[in-house]
């Protein structure tokens, strides 16, 4: 399996246990190759193994200063497809890692990409940011002629999970109830309305929408740069993810 790390945030690249700042080339190098005046470096060129035997084309922060060079040519969507070409054939999974906020690298994941995943969680702002996706698809396909939909929706962090509540969640309920009486019970079934009413509304967007619970475990596991998988295989999250994984698989 390969993850491509387009997005100058690096999280992808971290989690994996590779330092973004250190001096390799990466992401950016492959980008800058196809404007005048940069050396030539294909994807092969960047590619590493990590400790936890998944293949990473990395990024790293000098990642933004490439989205001002696409803006001045024409093909600019289509660069990472173009890119990926040499090793597609190498590993029967792919995975592109693209910035949270819409611009050209989400564009060009999305024109690279056969499927698409939309990783969600569950703030107040997450629907909008569907809207702006919805529009970005429509002007793919009017500008590169290409139809582009949303696969599956994954929302993240979902509820509190099977963690049993930490010290600061008991003393910070106990101050809830001393304060406010039932008004806290009161509070978290609101919450998990709102939850509710979320989920429906993903789900009238989406053909396939999983619900990943909140787990301290994922933290832990992107603190220490080692995949969910193989920190903590039997955690909550990483139980769901392997169902995630297999619904996959099925495509």
């Amino acid at each position: 399996m390969l993850i491509v790390d387009c997005d100058p945030q690096a999280n992808a690249t971290s989690g994996l246990g590779v330092d973004p700042f250190a001096h390799q080339p990466n992401m950016y190098d492959v980008f800058m190759s196809f404007f005048n005046g940069f050396p030539d470096i294909f994807l092969e060129d960047v590619i590493i193994e990590t400790g936890s035997g998944i293949s990473l084309a990395p990024s790293s922060l000098d990642l933004v200063g490439v989205e001002p060079y696409l803006y001045n040519i024409e093909e600019r969507a289509e660069i990472l497809k173009a890119a990926l070409s040499s090793v597609e054939d190498a590993y029967e999974y792919i995975l592109i890692d693209t910035p949270p906020s819409m611009g050209q690298f989400v564009i060009n994941g999305l024109v690279a990409a056969e499927k698409t995943i939309v990783t969600l969680d569950s703030g107040i702002f997450a629907l909008k940011g569907i809207e702006a996706l919805a529009t970005i698809f429509d002007d793919i396909e009017e500008n590169v002629g290409r139809e582009i939909a949303a696969d599956m929706a994954i929302l993240t962090r979902w509820g509190n999970g099977s963690n049993p509540p930490t010290p600061i969640d008991e003393i910070a309920a106990f101050v809830k109830r001393m304060l406010y009486g039932g008004a806290a019970a009161d509070n978290g079934a609101t919450e998990t309305k709102r939850l509710d009413a979320f989920e429906h509304e993903v789900k009238q967007l989406f053909p396939s929408v999983y619900t990943v619970p909140f787990d301290g475990k994922v933290y832990e596991a992107q603190q220490n740069g080692i995949p969910l998988s193989v920190f903590a295989p039997e955690s909550a999250a990483a139980r769901k993810y392997r169902e995630i994984t297999q619904a996959i698989r099925n495509w």
